[in-house]
């Protein structure tokens, strides 16, 4: 305890080094690593927040969803625990600079299915409000980074879907903010765009995570990458929280207020049938949007859920076959088993495979199982948590998109990749090649520079 208090007191980089290396000259290696573990926040031990969550609410005896709606309020499970032990975790309150988790969208394959389900809520409801005024939300979802933004009369921070804060990657939009003339909290999207045309995530990609001592790459990176903040809903306004509030009311409050330059608010249209929402799905891909949202104007806000009242329409997913040359260990409860698995494409002229890209969500945990035991029976270099494997998995991998980077021998990127199927019935000489990838991203280049883009 005595070096984190001295560590958080110590200014500067160079006092917190010196404060590390004393403590690392007589310390053991096994401490040494937990010393390490704590202070990245990375233990690996599968413990779950919400079990620490349930373990407060049983020690100090006070209500599960208590602890957890304090907990995503505050943002902070040690003062969670504090409240909980003086019994007053029912008095946290939405305030400035906690961000919380984002309020999600479930995704459903067509307009049909998701008038259906605001048809079926309505018939469960006795056919209540949305019998009478059946009308629901559109928004298009854009291509961006899902953020939080908290302005105060003094300050501005921005925060991502993760709740880390990415305030200093925007400058700015940090900027722009200060012009603000209200105290609030406001959810949107940070979007890569440049008068009359959209740039692609990647473009957005550049602001994030960039360091270089003595050298204002951000400053140079506004230039190269500028950006707009879209806004679409609103949390806080002036001391008061929004979040028990409808949709309806919070967009009309967040229409009263004036943005400055590099902020809009999306554009929300009514819809009433599921012909309707169709319409306005081909109509966001054509001003080349992600999808769609869907929204009823009714609900409220509820962090961090992915429940029936946001939906989401997505365009349908390319895919590439690929075969898996390595493996690691995963994270949490996944951390003893191989769960994240890079992959390549074929180069059709030298015969050789070309890593692009790696993913680890799509598989069941007893598909993983039978891989981790595959993949450990042929390893071909053993690194601890890495190893590369014997190239015989073929996997099908969806992805959003596929653009040029220099992150990948193959000199492609997929953007949000995710196993679709393993294809037993498929060899690693039928995998897709590397001319093919190279097809799919001249494809989305080409309706990229054909398409003139809307943003709100």
């Amino acid at each position: 305890r005595e070096l984190f208090e001295n560590l958080h007191r110590a200014r500067g980089p160079l006092a917190k080094a010196k404060l590390l290396q004393d403590r690392f000259s007589i310390s053991s290696a096994r401490e040494g690593q937990y010393i390490v573990k704590i202070l990245t926040g990375d233990l690996r031990i599968g413990l779950r927040e919400g079990l620490v969550e349930e373990a407060i609410a049983t020690a100090f005896d006070v209500p599960l969803d208590q602890v957890k709606q304090a907990n995503m309020l505050l943002g902070d499970i040690g003062e969670t625990a504090a409240l909980a032990l003086r019994k007053e975790v029912h008095q946290a309150q939405l305030s400035l600079f906690r961000p919380i988790k984002c309020m999600l969208a479930t995704p459903l394959p067509s307009a049909e299915s998701v008038w259906q389900r605001f048809v079926d809520v309505g018939d469960t409801n006795g056919g209540s409000a949305f019998a009478t005024h059946p009308t629901i939300f559109l928004e298009d979802k854009f291509d961006g980074i899902r953020a939080q933004l908290h302005h105060s009369a003094d300050r501005v921070e921005i925060y991502s879907r993760d709740l880390r804060r990415i305030t200093g990657q925007f400058p700015e939009l940090v900027d722009q903010a200060r012009n603000f003339q209200e105290k609030l909290i406001v959810d949107g999207e940070i979007i890569a765009f440049e008068e009359g045309r959209r740039l692609t995530f990647f473009d957005l990609q550049k602001r994030l995570g960039r360091k270089s001592d003595g050298e204002d790459l951000f400053a140079r990176a506004a230039a190269d990458v500028p950006v707009a903040f879209v806004a679409f809903d609103l949390l806080w306004l002036n001391g008061e929280s929004l979040l028990r509030t409808s949709l309806r009311e919070r967009r009309a409050r967040l229409s009263e207020v004036r943005l400055p330059p590099q902020f809009q608010i999306a554009k929300v249209v009514s819809a009433r049938s599921a012909a309707e929402i169709e319409q306005a799905f081909r109509q966001a891909r054509r001003h080349l949007n992600e999808g769609l949202m869907i929204k009823d104007p009714e609900s409220l806000y509820l962090p961090g859920t992915r429940g029936m009242f946001w939906f989401k329409l997505k365009k349908e997913l390319a895919t590439l076959d690929v075969v898996v040359v390595a493996a690691e260990l995963g994270h949490g409860k996944r951390n003893n088993v191989l769960s994240d698995y890079t992959f390549a494409v074929r180069d059709e002229t030298t015969g050789g495979l070309l890593r692009i890209g790696k993913a680890y969500s799509g598989l069941t945990d007893a598909e993983i199982a039978e891989l981790t035991e595959h993949f450990k029976q042929n390893t071909l270099a053993d690194h601890g948590r890495y190893r590369e494997v014997k190239p015989d998995i073929v996997l099908e991998v969806a992805f959003n998109s596929i653009q040029p980077s220099a992150r990948h021998a193959s000199g492609l990127a997929l953007r949000f990749p995710r196993i679709k199927a393993i294809r037993r019935d498929k060899n690693v000489d039928s995998i897709d090649t590397l001319q093919y990838a190279h097809e799919l991203a001249a494809r989305d280049a080409q309706i990229q520079q054909s398409v003139s883009p809307e943003v709100a």
